[in-house]
This record gives C-alpha cells, structure tokens and sequence, in this order.
C-alpha cells in the first residue's frame, strides 16, 4: 500500500472516532443559560412531560402514600419497607375503582440509561410485592424516572437515600 494511500486511511478512521466521540459526549449538568436540563424551567421528563405535572386522568395525592426505598444499586424491598406496600394494598382494597402507577426513582450516579432500567426494576418490584398481596395486576401499572425527579436535591448519602424510592400514583 502506498504510503498517501495509508495516511488517508489513517485520517478517514481518525475523523470518525472524533465523529463517534463529539456524538456520544453525554450531557453538561447545566446548559448553556445554566439551568440544569433535568430540573429547569421547561424540562420534561422521558415521557415528555413537563416535570412537576402528571399525565391527565393521574391524580396525585400528596402524602397520600409513603413512598419506599431502596438500597444503593438495589431493586429489593427491605423488612422495613413492607408495611408501606401493605398499606397501599389495603388502600387498594378498599378503593376498587382506584388503578395505581407505580413509579421507580434512583439517585444520581450512574448513566441515565442505567438508572432508568434501575427505577423500572425498583417499580416492578414494588408492584410484584401488591401482587403477592393480593392486588390485581391489571390495576398497576410501572413508570421509571430513573434520577430525572429527584424528592431531594444534593450530592451526597443524605440527600440521595430519599431518591433511591418507589412512589405511587392513583389513577382512575
């Protein structure tokens, strides 16, 4: 191979790993007005939906349900969380109208499409565990946030044990 022939080789492959890398660059924390894409004005989350507001017929109730958290990394219910999925159970019980979205929630770290598949595996656990207590599965239905609703802002073990949850919203 001729040694022009093997330069343009060479810079072919160049200019398409700067390619590659310019289009995997994940995202600043704050864009150019230095609101943070995740909790700014105007965000929306995977669904589309503006952050803070929830699909219409959903009704959420504040401090309806306690939520119920997770470990670092982990999508299994602790003993200590179980009373709160049981009170949810009974509320389902009591309220057959009522249809129930569960929603999966994860703390900072990690990429969004990791902590995305995380809050999924955290919501189905959640609803596996109504399940099992008697609630049926065609009332429940799963959504994953993966770190893109924070309940408390922070970078650190205090704030990020309270994002590591399962809430739960009622839908009629």
């Amino acid at each position: 191979m001729s040694e022009k022939k093997y330069w343009i080789q060479v810079s072919v492959v160049m200019l398409m790993s700067a390619m590659l890398v310019a289009g995997c660059r994940t995202r600043d924390p704050a864009d150019a007005d230095g609101v943070s894409p995740v909790r700014g004005v105007g965000a929306t989350d995977i669904y589309g939906q503006p952050l803070g507001e929830r699909f219409a017929g959903d009704q959420y109730l504040e401090g309806q349900f306690e939520p119920v958290y997770y470990a670092y990394d982990s999508a299994q219910i602790d003993a200590a969380e179980r009373a709160k999925l049981e009170s949810v159970a009974d509320y389902l019980r009591q309220n057959p109208q009522v249809d129930l979205i569960v929603e999966g929630h994860c703390d900072e770290r990690g990429s969004r499409e990791y902590n995305l598949a995380l809050g999924e595996r955290r919501a189905l656990a959640a609803r596996a565990y109504l399940i099992g207590l008697g609630i049926e599965s065609d009332r429940l239905q799963t959504k994953s946030f993966g770190f893109e609703r924070p309940a408390v802002d922070g970078h650190d073990e205090s704030a990020w044990r309270y994002n590591r949850r399962a809430e739960f919203v009622i839908s009629y």
